[in-house]
């Protein structure tokens, strides 16, 4: 089965050809990165207009790569949420478009299933269950994957993601955007003990928080300016890399352990990171558990992901209608 998806939530064009939900024979990605640079951030405006310039160039790519036409297609997939409502509205109604003139049947795919889906394609030998931490510039969640389309949340964020907390971080360390990248760089040469920085105490074993470290990495900073002290930035770089590290890795295999979990599964752009993915390496050796990460082109958003989810999404029956809309945010 051959499905074309449909990437836009954020600020990456994204269109592929997926084979029965674990096969990506094309995936095609434009990035919007250093336009977005100089701003420090993804402008959201900016992110929609170029998806609109860009999408129907992916989507001839994706095919073409493929070696099939739209009449070859079985199905058309897209992220409906969570998002930027904006960006999310061009892929949205694109694949619309796309299905009302080639009579294809619509999936509609939840960006989180995507990412969790991303090991499907790296991993032919993942299936169900089993425990999997997304982390990423929007979403910090532990989730139980009891099948391909039945999801469980376990932990949370209560308030910033990770990947969000790293770019805020980075920022105030004088690093550019994307900030995660940065300060995985800059900690490799820094000494993660340097800096005393603060873990959260949650009520619930498998929730995080990082709002609080974020605003410890802000004080410190301040602090040290006003008094004409020097940051040694690769130390800040490693103590924070190392805190966010900790929390994320100590939260997941909480849960493991007490849900007896013995296949660990990393989902989302965060997962990239160099010291959070040797952690939850060694932290699965001590609980003889199998670790699944995807490559790092699969950590971060592309096209590939979706159609590997909605493949699983179309074999239960989850076909959309023309009436499919875009929503900025919707539980899995």
């Amino acid at each position: 089965m051959l499905i074309l998806a449909i990437e836009t939530s954020c600020d990456e064009t994204a269109a592929a050809v997926v084979q029965d939900g674990n096969e990506a024979l094309s995936s095609i990605v434009l990035s919007q990165v250093d336009e977005h640079r100089l701003y420090g951030g993804v402008v959201p405006e900016i992110a929609s207009r170029r998806h609109a310039e860009g999408i129907v160039q992916v989507t001839q790519q994706a095919l073409e790569e493929a070696g099939a036409t739209l009449s070859e297609v079985d199905a058309v997939a897209v992220t409906h949420a969570p998002g930027l409502i904006g960006a999310l509205l061009v892929g949205v109604n694109f694949a619309k478009g796309l299905c009302l003139a080639s009579n294809k049947p619509l999936v509609a795919v939840h960006h989180i299933r995507g990412h969790i889906a991303a090991n499907y394609l790296a991993h032919k030998d993942l299936e169900p269950p089993f425990l999997c931490l997304v982390a990423s510039g929007g979403h910090s969640h532990i989730y139980e994957v009891l099948s391909h389309t039945d999801f469980r949340l376990i932990g949370r964020t209560r308030d910033d993601a990770a990947g969000e907390a790293f770019d805020k971080a980075a920022r105030i360390m004088g690093f550019g955007y994307p900030g995660g990248i940065a300060i995985d760089s800059a900690a490799k040469s820094g000494n993660p003990n340097a800096y005393r920085l603060p873990r959260p105490k949650l009520d619930s074993p498998y929730d995080m928080s990082f709002s609080g470290l974020k605003t410890a990495v802000v004080n410190l900073v301040h602090n040290e300016r006003q008094k004409g002290c020097e940051i040694t930035t690769e130390d800040l770089a490693a103590s924070f890399q190392t805190a966010v590290c900790e929390i994320l890795t100590a939260r997941l295999f909480a849960a493991a352990r007490d849900l007896g979990y013995d296949k660990i599964v990393c989902a989302g752009g965060v997962c990239a990171n160099s010291q959070l993915r040797r952690m939850l390496g060694d932290e699965s050796a001590k609980i003889n558990a199998k670790l699944y990460v995807p490559p790092l082109a699969l950590c971060a958003d592309n096209a590939a992901m979706i159609g590997a989810q909605a493949y699983y999404e179309y074999m239960q029956g989850h076909v959309a209608g023309m009436e499919l809309n875009a929503y900025a945010s919707l539980a899995i």
